[in-house]
Order: structure tokens, then sequence, then C-alpha cells
């Protein structure tokens, strides 16, 4: 995964007022915690940390006291109508240092014939990975499974150097048979409606 830089600038007002401020300004309030570091806060890009958000557990490099930071995306507020994003939280991460995050299940293949369905039963399976190799999702191929068939997060294949965090016999997914439309009640003859 490649990093994503961004031009961050310490925030010095704090509070609801100064948060809008800096959102008018095209900017997305934000705090960086970890490593027993203080927390630092950080006025962010709005519109570069949107994009580099819609990548699953970015890798962002912002600078802090001078110097160029790893943070990862920790919480993300958004509005709830327009979904803007309102604040971040940013963990503080060095290189080889190992972090559990979750990543997209990505399905692939065609199951047996017979109309069958994808459950998912987990959109996205916890791992721990190197904060700097971290893999953007995992594809499960479900070619040919049959109804009653389940992945398991132990049967899925994971890049080098990451580990699964959850149970290794959690069902990711189950394939479930199609049903058959319920038969509508005819209904009964001979009823009359009196007005």
């Amino acid at each position: 995964m490649s990093e994503i830089r961004l031009a961050a600038e310490a925030r010095t007002e704090f509070g609801k007022g100064a948060a809008r401020r800096a959102r008018r300004a095209g900017f997305v309030p934000g705090v960086v915690y970890g490593h027993g570091h203080t927390p630092v806060h950080l006025n962010l890009p709005g519109h570069d940390l949107m994009m580099a958000l819609k990548t699953p557990n970015a890798l962002l490099v912002v600078p802090i006291d001078g110097k160029d930071e790893y943070v990862l995306p920790k919480a993300v507020q958004r509005e709830a109508i327009k979904r803007t994003i309102e604040h971040v939280d940013l963990l503080l991460v060095k290189r080889g240092e190992k972090v559990t995050v979750e990543i997209p299940v990505n399905v692939e293949g065609e199951l047996a014939p017979g109309g069958n369905l994808v459950e998912h039963v987990l959109n996205t399976l916890a791992i721990e990975a190197e904060a700097t190799h971290l893999p953007e999702s995992v594809t499960v191929s479900v070619e040919g499974l049959e109804a009653g068939a389940s992945v398991h997060a132990k049967d899925i294949t994971l890049p080098k150097g990451v580990t699964l965090a959850v149970d290794a016999d959690a069902v990711v997914l189950q394939i479930i048979g199609a049903q058959a439309p319920e038969a509508t009640e005819e209904s009964a003859e001979g009823e009359t409606v009196e007005a």
C-alpha cells in the first residue's frame, strides 16, 4: 500500500467555533495519538483527506513538529445528511510495527448452478500486519460452491506477513439455497361483499 501525504497544519484554536471556522476554510479538524505521545491537534485539508479515506486503512503521512509521521485513520466522524467529514482520529504508527485492522472481503467466481446466493457473515476480516504493508482487501473464491457450503477465516489465503486477528473457525461467507416463492393463498370463492 502506498503512503498518502497530507499537508496538515497544527491547530491552536479549539471548540465548536474554531472547528466550524476550519471546516468553512476547507479543513477537517483531527487529532493524532499513540505511542505515549501527547495528542497532537491538526487541521487537515478536507478534499485531500476525503480522497485518501476512499482507500481502506490508508497509510497517511502528516507533519508533526516538523517531522513526517505515519498515521492510520482510527475513527471518522461524518455529518449525518451530507456525509462530509467532521473530525478524524489518527493513530501514530512506526515502520515495522504490527497493527490490527479490518480489511474488506471481496468475492469472485461463479456458484454452482441452482440460483444459490452468497451471504456475507463478515463484510470485513480482522488481520494483523505491518503498518506500512497493509493489504487493501482480501479476495475469496466461491467458484462451484453449493448451498450449505461455508468459507471460514482459516480458509482464506492471506498475503505474506499477514495473520488473522479473528477466530480461525469464524464463518466469513456461507452459501444459501434459493428459496421458492411462497404460493399466494387464493381468496375463498363465493364470498360477497355487502355495501
